[in-house]
């Protein structure tokens, strides 16, 4: 599986960006998916997963109520969408897979960079 991050920029505080991350291979199905990120000096965070079908998602408690994940199957495309954005959610965010019955993530994107100015 490859993936690829799109979406990322440059907003102000307050505002929003919807992240996409498309994934190649017809095996989309069968990966739980999240999104992860990194700001410089700190340690990577998961910031949100979903399940294979979409039926269930967890989130970061920093970004409980704020974004929001969600897949498209039929597109093999992961998406999140970022509301409310803080300066703190400056970071480079990537994408991520792993096989169902894994605890690895063993897929990466290459990350989309967000910035939030205040």
């Amino acid at each position: 599986v490859q993936l690829q991050e799109s979406g990322g920029g440059s907003v102000q505080s307050g505002g929003s960006l919807r992240l996409s991350c498309a994934a190649s291979g017809n095996i989309y199905k069968n990966f739980i998916m999240a999104w992860f990120r990194q700001a410089p000096g700190k340690d990577r965070e998961k910031v949100a997963d979903i399940s294979r079908y979409g039926s269930s998602t967890t989130y970061a408690d920093s970004v409980k109520g704020r974004f929001t994940i969600s897949r498209d199957n039929a597109k093999n495309t992961l998406y999140l969408q970022m509301n409310s954005l803080k300066p703190e959610d400056t970071a480079m965010y990537y994408c991520a897979a792993r096989l169902v019955g894994s605890s690895t993530y063993s897929y990466w994107g290459q990350g989309t960079q967000v910035t939030v100015s205040s």
